[in-house]
């Protein structure tokens, strides 16, 4: 019988990401008796989501949309 040796490549590093606090509090409330255990796993989670739907439509966003990101990216500091 052959044995198996266990592949390191099942090991998942993480990196830091930086979130406006009026944010993270939002989340913490959503997030609250879910059963998700923290923002970064709610995030996590949320991405993946995002990332692998298919039936996300990769248009240009709309100058309507644009602009209203762009404002609220200001409002947040980051623009």
């Amino acid at each position: 019988m052959k044995k198996r040796k266990r592949k390191k490549d099942n090991i998942v590093e993480y990196g830091t990401i930086s979130l406006p606090i009026p944010l993270i509090n939002s989340i913490k409330k959503r997030i609250k008796g879910t059963g998700i255990n923290s923002v970064s796993a709610y995030v996590a989670f949320v991405l993946r989501q995002v990332i692998s739907s298919p039936n996300e439509s990769k248009d240009i966003l709309s100058e309507k949309n644009e602009k209203e990101i762009k404002e609220r990216l200001k409002s947040l500091g980051y623009l």
